[in-house]
C-alpha cells in the first residue's frame, strides 16, 4: 500500500440557508428557540389593521376640506337646451331617434335637453348637422 492515502476527515453537507418566509415560519422560530439562536421580533405600527387608510386626513384631503371656493363643471346653457328641443321638434324627431341619427345614446340627448350634460363640441356639431340648425353662437 504504498502510494494510496485515504482521507478520513468527515465531509459536512449543509442545507441552504432558509428563505425569509421560512425564517418567519412558526416551526422555524420554535426550532431556533430550542437551539438557542438569537430571535428578533419587531411589531409594526399598523400591522393587521387598516389605519393607514383611515388615520385622519392626508395633506391633499385637508386642502380640499379647507378650500372654500365652490367648484362646478360647465353645464349646457339654457339657450342651447331650448335650441336643441326646438330644432328636434321642428323635424318631428324623438330624443331616441335623434340619438340614433348622431350615433349617441338617448341618454345623451336627454342630458343636453335637461341641461345636465357637460358640453362637448363634437356632439354639438353632430346635433347641428343632424338638425340642420345653428345651435352655437354665430359662426
Amino acid at each position: 500500500m504504498s502510494g494510496i492515502v485515504q482521507d478520513w476527515e468527515p465531509v459536512v453537507i449543509r442545507k441552504k440557508a432558509p428563505t425569509a418566509a421560512a425564517r418567519k415560519d412558526e416551526k422555524a422560530v420554535n426550532a431556533a428557540r430550542r437551539a438557542g439562536a438569537e430571535i428578533e421580533t419587531v411589531k409594526k405600527a399598523t400591522a393587521g389593521s387598516n389605519k393607514a387608510a383611515s388615520s385622519g386626513t392626508s395633506l391633499n384631503t385637508r386642502k380640499l376640506d379647507e378650500d372654500t371656493e365652490n367648484l362646478a363643471h360647465e353645464k349646457v346653457p339654457t339657450e342651447l337646451k331650448k335650441a336643441i328641443m326646438h330644432a328636434r321638434n321642428e323635424k318631428k324627431l324623438t330624443q331616441a331617434q335623434l340619438a340614433q341619427i348622431i350615433n349617441e345614446k338617448p341618454q345623451v340627448i336627454q342630458e343636453y335637453e335637461s341641461g345636465k350634460a357637460i358640453p362637448n363640441q363634437q356632439i354639438i356639431s353632430k346635433l347641428e348637422r343632424a338638425l340642420g340648425a345653428k345651435l352655437r353662437g354665430k359662426k
